[in-house]
Formats: structure tokens, sequence, C-alpha cells
């Protein structure tokens, strides 16, 4: 079977004159530069800092996809709290020749939420059959994985990591590489060296700047750990000479 992918290629604005707004979110500079993205046919991540704008835009792309803003599948429609910019208001996607047959929007911040709705509807079957509620935050994740996507799908996760040791980041990627393979198409925002170390990614980073693509081993991620692993002693002398300062 040939693959279809990429599900989405790229984002446009439906109104341009919008991002000469200096209202959120068009006043994060990243956000205005939006348009220069081009997704990976297998996995596109988005890189930065805490307000750098990537959760904010993953975030408009899944609901400019027909995905619930809360997460879980395109069928899935519940809401807590509604705390989402407009910006997929404004969003077109390029999308591909064929439509997803699967796809899953995971949320780290709202994933208790998408648990209880998994748990209120009788959906457990289809997670392995147990509670999420009853699982870790990790196991839960991992069940998620496993038994929940079906290949041939968009999967669009936000800072997946945040449930995950190390160990199981490393069992994350065989399973993105087993579904990669299945014909799916990532987009994941993301802090993990461990998760952006995956193969012929395409990587953003989002800054004050705009956005720019970068290799791994050019991001913060990598040099940062890099550098911890390789000169723990000296990284904790320096960041705590650092904090007596102040």
């Amino acid at each position: 079977m040939i693959s279809q992918k990429p599900y989405i290629r790229s984002i446009l604005f439906k109104d341009e004159d919008a991002k000469l707004s200096q209202e959120y979110p068009y006043n994060i500079p990243s956000i205005k530069e939006c348009e220069n993205i081009k997704f990976h046919p297998d996995v596109t991540f988005l890189i930065g800092e805490n307000g750098s704008g990537k959760s904010t835009l993953l975030e408009a792309i899944a609901i400019a996809y027909g995905f619930n803003p809360e997460g879980g599948t395109k069928n899935m429609r519940f809401h807590t709290h509604e705390s989402h910019s407009d910006l997929h208001e404004n969003l077109r996607l390029s999308k591909g020749l064929k439509q997803a047959e699967d796809g899953y929007f995971l949320r780290a911040e709202t994933f208790y939420n998408l648990a209880t709705e998994i748990d209120d509807n009788d959906l457990i079957k289809g997670y392995g059959g147990k509670s999420m509620h009853k699982l870790s935050h990790g196991e839960a994740f991992i069940a998620l994985m496993i038994y929940k996507l079906r290949g041939n799908g968009l999967y669009i996760f936000d800072e997946p990591e945040a449930a995950l040791s190390p160990s199981r980041q490393l069992a994350a990627l065989a399973s993105i590489d087993k579904l990669v393979k299945s014909g799916s198409q990532f987009i994941i925002a993301t802090h993990s060296p461990i998760l952006l170390a995956y193969p012929s990614a395409t990587i953003y980073e989002l800054n004050e700047n705009g956005i720019m693509e970068i290799n791994y081993k050019d991001t913060s991620q990598y040099k940062i750990t890099k550098y911890f692993m390789d000169n723990p002693s000296e990284a904790i002398h320096m960041v705590l000479s650092e904090n007596n300062e102040t």
C-alpha cells in the first residue's frame, strides 16, 4: 500500500492582516511566522521555551483539523474549561491527498479530563481494558500508544514526555516508529532530548525571533543535556553559584 502522507503539509492564514494584530496570540513572534512550517511526512517536532507559542500553535492545528480542544479522537466532544485561543479560526491547513484513517490529539495538561471522559463513557476497552485513572500517567500514555492508535493516522502530541521516565520515552520512540511505518504522521511539541532524537525528523525551534528549522545536535535540549551528563559536578556548581549570587 502506497502511503498518502503527509496528512498535513503546511499552514496558511485565512486573513493575512491578522498577523499585524498585537493581541494574543498574534503578539507571539512565532505565531506570526507559522506559515514557514512545512511538516515532515513522518515526524515534526516543535520546541521552544515556555511561552514561545509551541503549545498554542499545536492546539490550533489540532482544533483546525477537527480534534476536541482538550484532546482525544475526533469523535470526543467534551469540555471542562475553554482555555484555547481563537487561532484555529484563522488557520487553513494544506492537507495531503488522503485524509488520515485514524487520529488522536494528546495534551499532557488535560489528560486527567480525557481519562475521566473515557471512564464515564465506558470506552476503556479501546485503551487496554483498564481505567486510565487506575494506571500511572506514564502507564496510561503507553496504553494509549499500544492499544488505541491503529496506524494510518495523524497524531498530535503536546509534551507527552511529562508522563514518561527516560526508559518509557525510549518505549514511546519505538511505538512512534512502528506507527510511522504503518502510515502515520506525528506533530509533537516537546522538551525531551530523547524524543527529539527520532531519525530524520524535522525540528522547528520557536523563539522571540520567530521560527527556524534546527538540527538535533544544535538544539538546547541536546546541548544542555550533553553538557550536564559530561560535566555533572561542574554544571551543578555553576547553577548553585548563580543562585547564591541572586
